[in-house]
Parts: structure tokens; sequence; C-alpha cells
């Protein structure tokens, strides 16, 4: 059973609760004495810039980090003995190794994040999905709530944590700073359907329309040259991405946990039509304890529409006729 949290009394709590706390519209004015003061500060970041910077807060990370890296290394293919060799030419992921790692499991339900990330946004947190990266991604710019995201909106987030010293030549994580407060991109508001489509990747109908807005507010990307056990949070809607790799010969390991939080509906937007209410459902567990999370809102479950047979559409056109 979940331990309780100790959530802060705030206005937007009460008046917000449909809003992540660091993302309420009364921020500005809310009153944090509830929060430490270096809670306090990464909340103010969230807020601001969409992202925050901690020390995973795990004394034994160092050590999970190296029994990940040789469990997990032989499955990329990778000649990682090899110092000259092209880092790049074998897989750069795996998806869901807290399934069959215990360390990766441990830091995606460290309780001291999960209790952090619940306080932050106002609802208990939990993990719904781990990668473990070898390389960088050279991914383009690109926000998460595309790919999953909430109702309501922006109970979302990732923690991507350093497992080596970053360098500038490996290809780093980059992020838009304050991108977080764009409105979220759906296939409203760029024209598009999505229920029932096919696509080879999730976010390529939205990378214009990501760009277009990067142009027209000035903002460039910014890199994150962190150093071993650091680890980023960043908000639903950020645009992040990773940098190009200049040194093919190095390595970036790190894991990214994706984190719902309690009392939502969980689904992917990219194959959505929120307006029509066709909604892919996702059917999540969460990772710390595999206990199912079902789509809630308001305490009240929500389930997929069942699709009627065509025997069961005749018959009623024929009740009809």
């Amino acid at each position: 059973m979940s331990e309780p949290i100790a959530f802060p009394d705030t206005r937007s709590s009460t008046l917000f609760p449909g809003v992540p706390l660091i993302e309420s519209p009364i921020f500005e004015s809310e009153d944090l004495s509830g929060f430490t003061e270096q809670e306090q500060a990464l909340a103010r970041d969230l807020n601001a810039d969409g992202f925050g910077v901690i020390d995973f807060p795990d004394p034994e990370i160092d050590a999970r980090i190296e029994r990940i890296k040789r469990n997990l290394g032989p499955g990329f293919g990778i000649p990682f003995d090899d110092p000259k060799a092209d880092k790049t030419k074998g897989e750069r992921r795996i998806q869901d190794a807290w399934k069959t790692d215990e360390d990766v499991h441990a830091i995606a339900s460290n309780p001291a994040i999960l209790d952090l990330l619940s306080r932050l946004y106002g609802r208990r947190a939990f993990p719904f999905q781990t990668l473990n990266f070898p390389v960088g991604t050279q991914q383009a710019a690109h926000s998460d709530s595309v790919h999953f995201s909430s109702l309501p909106e922006r109970f979302m987030c990732g923690v991507w944590l350093a497992m080596e010293d970053i360098v500038a030549e490996s290809g780093p994580l980059f992020y838009v700073r304050g991108s977080h407060r764009w409105p979220i991109m759906t296939n409203g508001l760029i024209g598009r359907r999505g229920y029932g489509s096919d696509l080879n990747s999730a976010q390529d109908p939205y990378a214009d329309a990501w760009q277009a807005l990067c142009n027209t507010h000035g903002k460039v990307e910014e890199t994150f040259l962190a150093r071993k056990g650091q680890a980023l949070i960043w908000c639903a809607n950020l645009l992040h991405g990773g940098s190009r790799q200049i040194d093919n010969t190095l390595t970036r390991w790190s894991q990214v946990t994706h984190y719902f939080f309690d009392d939502c509906i969980y689904y992917t937007p990219a194959f959505s039509d929120e307006t029509l209410g066709r909604l892919a459902l996702r059917e999540l567990v969460s990772i710390a304890d595999q206990s199912p999370k079902p789509n809630t809102y308001l305490g009240e479950t929500v389930r997929a529409p069942k699709r009627p047979s065509k025997l069961n559409i005749f018959a009623k056109l024929r009740s009809r006729s």
C-alpha cells in the first residue's frame, strides 16, 4: 500500500486542482512555505523554464549505474571495450528494462523522486515507462505530449538521469527553455485526423508547427552538459531532443523514466481526436508495484467505447425501417 504523501496546502489545489501546481495560472502568487527551500527553487524553475536539475537522491546510484551498464550493455550490440569503435552502430535504446533489471526498476521507483514529483504536481506520481540509452538519440525537438498525455492536461513529466559525465561531442540532451508554456500540440490544432491513423513517427506531423513556434519566439536549443548522477526533470510540453553526435566513439549512457499522476485519463494524442471523443487510451500499470492504473476522471472510471459490430449496426437499421 502506498505511503501517505504530505501535500502542501495551496490555493492552486483548491481553485485549480485540474492543473499541476507548478503550472498553475496563479503560481506567481502561490504560498510555497509548505516546501523546503530546495523544493521551492525547483518549483520556480519548472514553472518558469519547464525543467529543473537535481542530484539523483540515491546513495547507491553509482553502483546501480555500473550494474546497469554491465547488464544491459550486451543487448545493444555495441563494442564498448574498443575506445575507437563507432558506438552509434548498434541499438540506441531498450524500453521497459525495469521488467528484468532491478536497478532500472529502483531508479524509476525511487521513493524520494515519487514524493518530490507528487508534491510539485499536487497528485500522486507513478512511473509507467523506462528508456535506457548507451548513446544519444540525435532526436529532433519534440514534446512528449504527442506521445503520451493526460486529461486533465499536463499531468505527465520525464526524469532524465545522466549515467556518465556528458560532453558536447557526445550528443547531449537539449531543451527549449520556456516552450512548456506554448499551446499543447494536438491534431485539432494542426488540422489532422489522428484516430486510427498510421505513422512511422508519432511526432513527425507536428515538426513544422514546433519549428514555427521556436522561430516566432526567438527560441534556440540549449544543451545539458550533465555530470554523472544529475537528473533533469521536465514538464510535459517542454520541447527537447538529442543533439548531433560529433564524436561517434563516445557513449552517452542515460535513463529516462516517464511519470503520470493519479486520477487522470491516459492516452496517446498522436492517434486520437479529442474533439470527437476518440481517444487512444493507454492501459497502464505502475512500475513501482505493478498495480493497475485505470483511466479515471474525478474518481470515475473511463473505458474505451466498444465498437459496434456490423451485425449490430444492421440490426439497428432494420429496427428503424
